[in-house]
């Protein structure tokens, strides 16, 4: 065909396409697809309190941010967008805005994924833009932080107009060794790859206080501003917010009402300069001998207020004192302007989470306060309006907790693990001189006398929650160059936030084997149990008993009666014992399991059962200035589930060689019956006297509380009789209430009021 005839032909066929195309136009169109091909998608974590691997979900598309809603969300649509995100999968997910209320768009609803799609767009959905939801349900994600081995991540996104997310104050004051934590500064927000500053026109106390709190810190002070001017007039300044208002109360500084500059931003902010903000630390952080007897001098008397059962420092389960005795707040109405309260009380800065349905595990004793309702602006949580409570409006397991902000310190740079399976295990390694700008040097420390109080402090340093472990042999662990110890002696109380705050040889470095297989070692985990015994219990089922000696041979084996009954005329004659029930909660986070795995247990011939535990706890009883007169102890003959609350499975059971441990929400009861239930007191004189009751004494297991392990009660013994009354767990009460225990008179009847 020659080219006149290719001509006509291509002519031919553009005028079949214009009709092939406007017969297409005349049709009725038929339903889209779900997911259309264009542009990929894009995805980011954003909101607050946001981490690198959680917050609330965003997608681009069509050229413009958006969410997805909460309705029918699942884990498995988690798990697909947390691939999105770079990834391997998630571990849970959140709803009604959990990450605060997104702006723009509402792209997705019903998403409903089976789990393993390549993209959201994938899963079975409404269509996009299709939605009947606001922001107030707007979806996030928790996912596993381990990347997708080669991701790229394209999650890197300039800030977007209506957003604010990382702030930080820049120290321009002192030179040379920088001091944390941080106080003073110029206020910055991240904006691309950098850092822009904030005009201060209109800048006041209140915003100041919001940025304090967002950095750990109670209260703000005024500033120099005239140093500041001088200093930043040399400077090439980036401003990004300006017209910043906050009411005080906000627990972020994007809570805010702020303006941003539109374009070319450099010749902005003509009559004012950079935002500088000075922060008041808490007690915990005050740097300086001044600062510190400042604090102590404001802090005369007990607090009213404390934190249990949390991991980190600034975290955990609200308690109160009331009456001389520590409760905990019933979660109804909880919020974040209580929370914050709480945590600038407690000379933290304010709350990054509210937390509900008892998360950091359940309390004993009252709930004093229900529906508490604080504007924000008090100063104690008791200057707050709240309910008080009957038994039927609240249990324990709606005691509030709260997660606070605080300072940065640094601490988890100077401690890392080596050799394990996972990052939550490993050899302890600390880094020593690391002070003036010099290359820290790693090292390793000695395993004598390691144990879990180094190991809690070991594992609250790392970030990585309670330990689970402290281990004295690391051999199995031999992954690393460092070889070198550097660190002996170590002990700790166990609430320290550093290893270098527990005490320690210092340089004079003292240990018997420095070879690399007896360096300290740790299992550290996000849970821990929490054991502490029933003490009206005690109380209720004390007793005498006078039991004869021909009845005692199994005892006397297991080391159950005092030492003056080896002396005695066998098998004649008796031994007097204080008999009484314990029953043993776990009101932790995770299971209590013996250190001891069932390949080591101890078989008893005598008593017929294996022991898991050597000793599980300790009987004493004590004169009031803390003589010990008599001392009991009982191996764990079998740690099992007697009861448990209700929803709760029993998990384990002691016959047949089974698991030993107590479940979270069980118990295990040893009756008084049971032999060395009991305290051989056949040498105790007739007087006023403690008995004390400790669980776990020797801190084998680790728990995420040691403070409430040890039970006391009065008694009076007149020869014959025994009255044991005022049982209580040891951090139950006030200070003045536990003098008051301890300088007990005595009873002069059996009348006990």
């Amino acid at each position: 065909m020659g080219s006149c005839g290719q001509w006509a032909w291509q002519e031919l066929l553009v005028l079949l396409s214009s009709v092939w195309l406007w017969v297409g136009s005349a049709q009725p169109t038929p339903p889209a697809p779900t997911h259309r091909p264009g542009p990929p998608l894009k995805f980011r974590l954003a909101g607050y309190p946001r981490k690198h691997n959680e917050g609330r979900v965003e997608v681009f598309y069509n050229d413009e941010w958006g969410t997805i809603c909460d309705d029918d969300f699942t884990l498995a649509n988690a798990h697909v967008l947390c691939r999105h995100l770079g990834f391997v999968a998630a571990t849970g997910w959140a709803h009604s805005a959990k990450y605060g209320k997104g702006v723009g768009r509402i792209w997705l609803d019903n998403v409903n994924c089976a789990g393993s799609e390549k993209s959201i767009g994938d899963c079975k959905h409404r269509g996009w833009g299709n939605s009947d939801c606001s922001h107030e349900e707007d979806a996030g994600v928790i996912c596993k932080d381990e990347r997708i081995p080669g991701f790229k991540d394209s999650n890197v996104i300039e800030t977007e107009q209506s957003h604010v997310e990382e702030v930080r104050l820049r120290p321009v004051v002192s030179g040379g060794r920088r001091q944390l934590p941080v106080t003073e500064g110029i206020v910055e927000v991240r904006y691309k790859d950098g850092w822009a500053q904030i005009c201060d026109e209109g800048w006041d106390s209140q915003n100041s206080r919001v940025v304090c709190g967002m950095m750990g810190f109670p209260a703000e002070k005024k500033v120099n501003r005239n140093f500041y001017k001088l200093f930043t007039e040399r400077q090439q300044l980036n401003y990004r917010l300006h017209s910043v208002s906050c009411a005080g109360t906000e627990v972020h500084l994007s809570m805010c009402a702020f303006e941003f500059y539109q374009g070319n931003a450099s010749a902005v902010c003509g009559a004012g300069m950079p935002a500088v903000v000075s922060c008041v630390p808490g007690p915990l952080f005050a740097t300086g001998s001044a600062h510190k007897k400042k604090q102590r001098q404001q802090q005369q008397g007990q607090p009213r207020l404390r934190l249990k059962g949390g991991a980190k420092v600034g975290e955990g389960r609200v308690e109160v004192l009331r009456s001389s005795e520590w409760g905990t707040i019933c979660d109804d109405r909880w919020n974040l302007l209580s929370a914050s309260v709480v945590c600038r009380e407690l000379g933290f800065g304010s709350a990054k989470e509210a937390l509900t349905g008892a998360r950091m595990g359940q309390g004993t004793g009252p709930v004093h306060m229900n529906e508490v309702q604080c504007l924000g602006t008090e100063k104690s949580l008791w200057s707050c309006p709240f309910k008080n409570i009957t038994q039927e409006d609240c249990k324990h397991t709606e005691d509030a907790a709260v997660r606070c902000n605080i300072p940065y310190m640094g601490y988890e740079n100077l401690i890392r693990l080596s050799g394990g399976r996972s990052r939550f295990e490993g050899r302890v390694e600390v880094a020593v001189g690391a002070g003036d700008g010099d290359q820290p040097r790693w090292g390793l420390v000695c395993g004598e006398g390691w144990g879990t109080l180094e190991a809690m402090v070991a594992c609250r340093q790392l970030g990585l929650g309670f330990a689970n472990h402290g281990l004295q042999e690391t051999w199995y662990w031999d992954a690393s160059n460092v070889t070198e110890m550097v660190l002996s002696g170590v002990k700790c109380a166990g609430h320290e936030m550093s290893l270098s705050h527990c005490q320690h040889h210092g340089t004079s470095l003292n240990c018997r084997n420095t070879g690399t297989r007896f360096a300290a070692g740790v299992i550290c985990s996000e849970t821990a149990s929490d054991l502490l015994l029933h003490a009206p219990l005690v109380q209720e089922t004390a007793y005498i008993e006078d039991r004869p000696l021909h009845m005692l041979y199994c005892a006397a084996e297991e080391n159950c009666l005092s030492s003056s009954a080896r002396l005695a005329n066998w098998p004649y004659g008796h031994r007097r014992l204080l008999r009484f029930s314990s029953q043993i909660h776990n009101n932790g986070r995770a299971d209590f399991r013996p250190k001891a795995g069932r390949h080591s247990w101890v078989w008893h011939e005598c008593h017929r059962h294996y022991h898991s535990m050597d000793i599980f706890t300790h009987y004493d009883i004590l004169t009031p200035n803390g003589t010990k007169v008599a001392e009991g102890h009982k191996a764990s003959f079998c740690l099992e589930d007697t009861e448990c609350e209700e929803d709760v499975a029993k998990r384990y059971e002691c016959a047949n060689f089974g698991e030993q441990g107590i479940t979270v929400g069980c118990w295990d009861l040893y009756r008084h019956d049971i032999d060395c239930q009991w305290i051989d007191i056949t040498d105790v004189k007739p007087g006023n006297y403690i008995l004390q009751v400790v669980i776990n004494p020797n801190f084998e297991v680790a728990e995420s509380d040691f403070t409430n392990n040890a039970m006391k009660c009065n008694c009076k013994y007149d020869g014959h009789r025994i009255w044991v009354h005022s049982c209580h767990i040891g951090d139950a009460l006030s200070e003045e209430a536990n003098r008051r225990f301890e300088q007990y008179p005595g009873q002069l009847n059996n009348q006990i009021s």
